[in-house]
């Protein structure tokens, strides 16, 4: 039986997700080409490995070649300082969707994030036309990522759902995470139905598992099909109820991006 896809690009392979993803998403297509600047190991049946750095645009066009679709989990997923940022993130990026318009890719599949949207408050929920409020200099190069798929679907078709992924652990590892743990079965399935929807154009769409309470609505991203089935209510006897309210001015427990709101420089 054949495969959707003849090539597949992963870039940040040998990152966490992607050392998740490596082996989940061989189902989809003849070849997986996984690519990072980290350590990969050998390649595997099914595999091709590309050492990459995306801050260098002719590697980054040739290793688009051949490719039919791209899950773009590659660049910094911390909070860091600006120059690293822009050369791993934002020129990194942009050189991915030059390369995937030469190459004539059809889709790509953006790993975002909640901290494109972490400065919005806990007492919201958002949908994908809530605007974007970015908690740190991390947030503020997944937004560009966001608006960067948006000009390239405009201007040369190519398709794109921005994940914004919310917490992808075994397990949630505070209270925060209850509301937006995605689990790695649930993160597969986002992005099987973000690459087998026959039209996303440019799409939003949260990466939060089936959990009880939540801050995000899927709901104008329906029609990409996806339905979550975990749940952190699993893990619920990790994190107690104490009636103990935190502080007014804990930045942390008031907005949504969580820690990533104290990280990085301080203004005053």
């Amino acid at each position: 039986m054949s495969k959707p896809f003849k090539r597949i690009l992963l870039t940040g392979a040998a990152g966490g997700l992607g050392k998740i993803l490596r082996d989940r998403i061989k189902p989809w297509a003849d070849v997986v080409r996984l690519s990072d600047i980290g350590d990969m190991g050998e390649a595997r049946e099914g595999e091709e490995i590309v050492r990459c750095d995306l801050s260098d645009k002719p590697a980054v066009l040739k290793l688009l070649e051949g490719v039919d679709a791209v899950l773009h989990f590659g660049g910094i997923s911390t909070e860091s300082n600006f120059e690293a940022i822009m050369a791993a993130n934002i020129q990194g990026t942009y050189n991915l969707y030059e390369g995937a318009h030469k190459a004539g890719t059809r889709r790509i599949i953006f790993a975002s994030s909640n901290h494109a949207i972490g400065f919005h408050k806990v007492t919201e929920v958002l949908d994908a036309d809530s605007p974007t409020r970015p908690d740190s200099m991390y947030g503020i190069s997944k937004v560009f990522g966001e608006q960067l798929a948006r000009y390239y679907f405009d201007r040369t078709g190519i398709e794109t759902v921005c994940l914004r992924i919310g917490s992808s652990f075994p397990e949630p590892k505070n209270p925060r995470m209850m509301r937006t743990w995605l689990s790695y079965d649930d993160l597969v399935e986002a992005l099987r139905c973000s690459l087998m929807a026959p039209r996303v154009g440019h799409a939003i769409l949260y990466g939060q598992s089936n959990n009880e309470a939540v801050w995000w609505d899927n709901s104008k991203a329906a029609f990409i099909g996806f339905k979550p089935k975990d749940s952190s209510e699993q893990f619920k006897h990790l994190f107690p109820d104490t009636g103990v309210y935190p502080d007014k001015d804990d930045a942390a427990t008031t907005y949504q991006g969580g820690g990533f709101v104290n990280d990085g420089p301080q203004y005053i």
